[in-house]
């Protein structure tokens, strides 16, 4: 329970109104018995100040919708919420960088940035909800990656708050910069176990000038003719922005033909765009069928794309659970891996959504189904992903689910090395304990 002396310790350094006491877990887990907003940095770091010396443990939180990606905590004694920590602190448009609090959303950062004809090479889901330092911690990305690359492409510096207060800049606020060690890659992708991130610098992009999706449809259901383009396809000059594949049950939901469908994205001059559209119609086999989105129809496609995963801030399933992983394997592979998920949702009894990069590997699945069938469906993509020399993560999954299976799927080889850096920066777990891989 919260002791009145504990609500006064914390009342020393934040508002009253910026302490809220939560008289219920969340089915998520990653709570907090008391939640706090802080809107400095400042306030933080005596946050965490405070929990480090009063071997308190605290979870970090933006605005939740990652807070069914790992974690072996139903609730600790502090969340730490950035969702007031928001906003831009810096944009150099002439050297085409920005830096932002890591409460932004990502979203709401790309329409700053749109006046200038400027945005963040990234494509996170739920742009509208996820927030900045979310989106890094967590090291998302989506189909667009075949192009943009992922966070750590476009992250040049950061502001961390360690556990014990103290605040590190790492990296810089131009692209070039000194030689040595990207301590910018220690904290993208760590879950926030080595400290909040509290400001993030992005190296910026041009708006493309035109955009378009070539939708290539496969009514026969043979990969074989898929896999026959892919290749044709990735051989030529062409430069996607995505080149990922639908499986037939995402495809229904996102264009009404449940069968394997092949996503294309362009951006470029408009000329440029046109000219690989027709390469594609040159190439495509006849057994193929081909459209194409521009402006607001592809705009419109890529808003429902980003909402398909699941999201921890919005109210669980009704009816079931709902799960999302992530499959790595060999790039054509991903061919395999779509079509061991029909067979999967058939043997489990689940509906399973699945999309998969053929010029990067990456694959997503989201599973829904009673608690049992999801949790098999879940390991049988596991072992699929495995037997093609892959991995897979699960990156959302009710809490009480996650007690029952490795979300991380075991202990990788260098896990000792991720431990002496937890040990080094974290002594006392003061901060996301066991929410990384291997219970870190």
């Amino acid at each position: 329970m919260l002791s009145l002396a504990w609500l006064e310790e914390l009342q020393a350094f934040l508002h009253s109104e910026q302490i809220k006491r939560n008289e219920t877990f969340h089915p998520l887990g990653n709570d907090g018995a008391v939640t706090v907003y802080p809107q400095t940095e400042e306030e933080i770091a005596a946050v965490l100040r405070y929990a480090d010396r009063h071997g308190k443990k605290v979870a970090i939180a933006g605005r939740g919708t990652k807070r069914g990606f790992g974690g072996q905590r139903a609730q600790v004694d502090i969340l730490l919420s950035l969702e007031r920590y928001a906003g831009i602190v810096e944009h150099a448009a002439a050297d085409m960088t920005v830096t932002v609090k890591a409460g932004t959303v990502f979203g709401e950062l790309q329409r700053a940035l749109a006046p200038y004809r400027q945005k963040v090479a990234l494509d996170p889901f739920w742009p509208e909800e996820a927030t900045i330092g979310g989106v890094i911690a967590a090291n998302d990305s989506g189909p667009k990656r075949l192009s943009y690359g992922a966070a750590r492409d476009s992250v040049i510096g950061l502001r961390v708050v360690y556990p014990d207060g103290t605040v590190i800049r790492s990296g810089g606020k131009v692209v070039k910069n000194v030689a040595g060690y990207d301590m910018n890659k220690l904290f993208i992708g760590a879950m926030g176990t080595l400290g909040v991130l509290s400001e993030i610098t992005f190296k910026l992009r041009p708006l493309a000038k035109y955009e378009s999706i070539v939708l290539l449809s496969f009514p026969s259901g043979d990969l074989h003719d898929v896999r026959s383009f892919a290749v044709s396809f990735l051989d030529t000059m062409m430069e996607p922005i995505c080149f990922e594949l639908l499986n037939p049950a995402l495809a229904e939901r996102l264009t009404g033909r449940p069968v394997y469908t092949l996503v294309i994205g362009f951006e470029d001059v408009e000329s440029a765009v046109h000219y690989q559209e027709q390469s594609v119609e040159r190439l495509r086999p006849q057994t193929a069928e081909m459209a194409v989105f521009a402006g607001a129809e592809a705009s419109a496609f890529w808003r429902t794309f980003y909402t398909v995963a699941p999201n921890g801030r919005l109210a669980p399933a009704e009816n079931g659970v709902e799960a999302a992983v992530k499959i790595g394997v060999v790039n054509l592979d991903v061919l395999s891996v779509l079509r061991e998920s029909a067979l999967i949702a058939d043997r489990c009894h689940v509906r399973l959504e699945a999309h998969g990069g053929l010029g990067h590997g990456l694959c997503q699945a989201y599973v829904r189904g009673g608690e049992k069938d999801v949790l098999t469906a879940i390991e049988e993509l596991r072992q699929t992903a495995v037997r093609l020399g892959g991995y897979a993560v699960v990156k959302h999954l009710p809490f009480s689910l996650r007690q029952r299976i490795d979300v991380w799927g075991g202990k990788p080889s260098y896990v000792f090395l991720l431990e002496g850096i937890k040990r080094k920066v974290d002594p006392n777990k003061t901060v996301n304990d066991q929410r990384f891989i291997g219970g870190i």
